[in-house]
């Protein structure tokens, strides 16, 4: 058969031993969209019985989903063709993705991260170790009691991770000020603003101005932020 199709004897038994079309078809990822945490939802009503796209996309309105109708409509053609819907291929989170979504509050992460992150955790042990550290921790500032603080350093500094047993080293050095820290409304968050004000202003000018103009940026920055930062808050925003 290979002689004959000019084929590769690989190529050739790689079809021979499928068993349906589907196995030898190269289909690219498809990219994540926001209808597929309500991919669930739509097969199970489907096979309740709801074949109208436009009543399916109402309902996920109603449960959050802010897409357009257009892309209900075409999650739920392979279905009138007596296919599975075409769910997408997950890629794992990088590093920088899973720290966000363990950092989240809970009530602010989205429906595709609820659906991840457990199942993420459950086949990383440490991962969920890291997980419910950083939640305890948030729980502290939430708050605003030290209280756990020695017993969560404690856990920290034997949860056998080498990054969060040198974190839990360094806060012991200055406990004291984590405490203060968790317990009063007070940061140095705009002292923190204001310094990187400084550095922008000078990377941005660096060799282009002397001492007065650098200066004049740096005050008329930080006067820009006082007029912003006091601005009334618009309840309705």
């Amino acid at each position: 058969m290979a002689r004959e199709l000019g084929l590769d004897r690989r190529t050739v038994g790689k079809y021979a031993r499928a068993h349906t079309w589907q196995e030898v078809m190269r289909r690219p990822p498809r990219k994540p969209s926001t209808l597929d945490p309500y991919l669930d939802y739509l097969q199970q009503r489907w096979d309740e019985g709801q074949r109208s796209a436009k009543i399916l996309h109402e309902e996920l309105q109603t449960k959050g989903y802010l897409g357009h109708y257009q892309r209900v409509k075409m999650a739920v053609a392979p279905l009138r063709r007596g296919l599975p819907l075409d769910e997408p291929r997950e890629r794992p989170p990088s590093p920088r993705e899973a720290a966000r979504w363990i950092t989240t509050h809970p009530h602010r992460r989205n429906l595709h991260i609820n659906d991840r992150l457990p199942r993420l955790l459950d086949h990383c042990p440490e991962l969920r170790q890291t997980h419910d550290l950083v939640r305890r921790f948030a729980a502290m500032l939430d708050n605003q009691d030290a209280i756990p603080l020695p017993d969560w350093l404690n856990d920290l500094a034997h949860s056998g991770l080498a990054p969060l047993v040198g974190l839990a080293g360094a806060f012991r050095e200055d406990q004291d000020a984590v405490a203060q820290g968790i317990t009063t409304p007070y940061n140095s968050g705009v002292n923190e603003g204001r310094i990187t004000d400084v550095k922008l202003q000078k990377r941005l000018m660096a060799g282009r101005a002397d001492v007065p103009l650098l200066r004049h940026r740096v005050v008329l920055i930080a006067h820009l932020r006082r007029r912003y930062t006091d601005l009334p808050t618009d309840p309705g925003r």
